[in-house]
C-alpha cells in the first residue's frame, strides 16, 4: 500500500500542470507561514509567546485566545502581521452566507448568473470593515496587555499612542487582505482550497510542538513520564486512527436520493430522460456548529464574574452567580452538557438556513425530475426536510464525540494540551476535511491522464 502510494505521488509530478500547480502552493504557504512570523514594529512578541507557552501548560491553552492562536498558526503569540489570520473573511464569508438565507435580495443573486462574484466581492469589502474593527481592538488589547491577559506582568508596546494604534491596524488589516489574495491565487493556480489550506498549515504547524510534548510524555524521566506507559502510548495510537478513520467517513457519508427525471421537450430541442441521485450529507454543518459552540461558550462564565463583583449585589445572589459561573469553567461536567447541546442545535441551525429544501423541490418540478415515490412540490418538500433532519442528528452526535475528545484526554488523562488538540475538535475535521479536498483535486488530474489515483480503482470513496 505504502509503494502505490509513493508511486502516486511521484506520478503527480510526472505532470507537468500538476507538478507547477503543487509547487507553487508550497511556495504560497511558505509565504503565508512567514506572515504569521514577521513581527509588528514597536511590539515585543517574545514576551507574548512566553506568557502563551506557560498558558498551554497551565490551563491547555483552550480559552478563547488559544482557539484564535490556533487558527492564525501563532501568529497572534508572536504579534505578527498577520495576528488576525484568515478568520475576518471567514467571518465575512459567513455573514454573508446567512444574510443570503434571510435577505429576498441577496438570495436572487445566489441563484442568478453571475451573482455569485457579487457575492464573493461584498465578503471583500466586509473583510476590510471586520479588519479595521478586529484591528484596532487588538491594538488596544495589546496596549492594555496586562488587563487582557491574566498573569501578563510585562509592556508589549514600546511606545503607546494613536500613531501605534493606527500603524497597527493599516499592518494588521494589510496581513489579513494578503492572505485572502493568496488563498485565492491557489485556488486558482494551485490545487485544493486556498482559504482552507491557509488555515491548515497553521494548524499543523502546531506539529512540532506536539511532538515535543509527546516525547516529554514518554521519553522524559520527570513527573510525566511517570504517568504514562506502554499501554498508553498504544491506547492513543488506537485511539487516533479510530478517530481520524471516523472523520474520514462521517465527512464522506452521504444518503443518495435517486431522482428521475422525465422526457421533455423546449422548443425543438428534445432532452432525454435519466435517473440521478441527491447527495444529502451527513455532516453537512461541517465544523462551524462546534465553532459557534466554542465562541458563545467563552462569555458566561466571564459575565456571571463581572456581575457577582457589581457593588450594591446581594450576597446570596453574587454565590449564585459564582456558582453558576464554576459550573460552566471549561472542562465542568455541566459545560460539557451545554457545549453538547449547543452543537446539537448550531447543526441544525446551519442545516435551516443553508439547505432550502422547497427551493430544490420546485427546482426538481421546473426541470420535470421527481423522486421515485414521492408527489412533486410539497411532499418532495417534506421528504427532504424529514430526510435531512434524520441523517443531521447523526452528524451533530458525532461532532459532539470529536469536540469532547481533546478536552477529556486533557482533563482525565492528564495528556498536554498540544497533543490532545490532533484527537479531535476543530483541528482534525479542518485538517481532515482540507485534505481530502486536495486528495480529490490531485486524483482528477491524475485521471484525466491515465494515472492511478490514491485508492484502488483510481477512485475515492463516495465518487463516481
Amino acid at each position: 500500500m505504502f509503494a502505490k502510494i509513493a508511486n502516486t505521488f511521484t506520478n503527480c509530478f510526472r505532470i507537468p500542470e500538476l507538478k507547477s500547480r503543487i509547487l507553487f502552493t508550497l511556495f504560497v504557504l511558505a509565504v503565508c507561514r512567514l506572515v504569521s512570523i514577521i513581527t509588528i514594529p514597536g511590539l515585543d512578541g517574545a514576551a507574548l509567546m512566553e506568557y502563551f507557552r506557560k498558558l498551554s501548560t497551565t490551563q491547555g491553552g483552550s480559552g478563547l485566545l488559544g482557539m484564535y492562536s490556533m487558527f492564525t498558526g501563532g501568529a497572534l503569540e508572536r504579534c505578527a502581521i498577520g495576528s488576525l489570520g484568515i478568520m475576518p473573511y471567514i467571518s465575512a464569508t459567513i455573514i454573508i452566507q446567512l444574510l443570503t438565507a434571510v435577505v429576498p435580495q441577496l438570495s436572487k443573486l445566489a441563484r442568478e448568473e453571475g451573482g455569485r462574484p457579487k457575492l464573493i466581492q461584498y465578503g471583500r469589502y466586509l473583510t476590510v470593515l471586520l479588519c479595521l474593527g478586529q484591528g484596532m481592538v487588538m491594538a488596544v488589547g495589546w496596549e492594555n496587555a496586562r488587563e487582557i491577559f491574566q498573569g501578563f506582568d510585562g509592556n508589549l508596546v514600546q511606545n503607546p499612542g494613536w500613531w501605534y494604534r493606527i500603524q497597527t491596524t493599516l499592518i494588521l488589516t494589510t496581513g489579513t487582505l494578503l492572505l485572502m489574495w493568496m488563498g485565492e491565487q491557489i485556488t486558482e493556480r494551485g490545487i485544493g482550497n486556498g482559504v482552507s489550506l491557509v488555515i491548515t498549515i497553521g494548524i499543523l504547524a502546531r506539529l512540532p510542538q506536539a511532538g515535543q510534548s509527546l516525547m516529554d510524555m514518554f521519553g522524559s524521566t520527570g513527573a510525566m513520564a511517570e504517568r504514562f506507559n506502554l499501554f498508553h502510548s498504544i491506547a492513543l495510537i488506537i485511539l487516533l486512527l479510530a478517530v481520524v478513520a471516523g472523520t474520514v467517513a462521517v465527512t464522506q457519508a452521504q444518503r443518495k436520493v435517486a431522482v428521475q427525471y422525465a422526457q421533455r421537450a423546449v422548443g425543438r430541442k428534445v432532452y432525454q430522460g435519466g435517473t440521478s441521485f441527491m447527495p444529502l450529507r451527513v455532516n453537512y454543518a461541517g465544523v462551524m456548529p462546534i465553532i459557534f459552540a466554542q465562541a458563545i461558550l467563552m462569555f458566561p462564565q466571564k459575565i456571571l464574574e463581572f456581575m457577582a463583583g457589581i457593588e450594591g449585589v446581594s450576597p446570596g445572589l453574587k454565590s449564585l452567580l459564582r456558582s453558576v459561573g464554576a459550573m460552566l469553567n471549561h472542562g465542568e461536567p455541566v459545560y460539557f452538557v451545554v457545549y453538547g447541546l449547543m452543537i446539537l442545535f448550531f447543526s441544525y441551525f446551519w442545516v435551516a438556513t443553508q439547505f432550502n429544501e422547497l427551493q430544490i423541490a420546485d427546482d426538481l418540478k421546473k426541470y420535470g425530475g421527481y423522486i421515485p415515490g414521492v408527489r412533486p412540490g410539497q411532499a418532495t418538500s417534506d421528504f427532504l426536510h424529514h430526510s435531512m433532519s434524520r441523517i443531521t442528528l447523526a452528524g451533530a452526535v458525532f461532532l459532539t464525540i470529536i469536540a469532547v475528545i481533546p478536552d477529556l484526554l486533557y482533563k482525565v488523562m492528564t495528556v498536554p494540551y498540544a497533543v490532545a488538540t490532533f484527537f479531535g475538535g476543530t483541528s482534525l475535521l479542518i485538517t481532515v476535511g482540507v485534505m481530502l479536498d486536495t486528495m480529490r483535486q490531485m486524483e482528477t488530474h491524475l485521471l484525466m491522464r491515465h494515472y492511478d489515483g490514491f485508492l484502488k480503482k483510481g477512485r475515492m470513496r463516495g465518487r463516481f
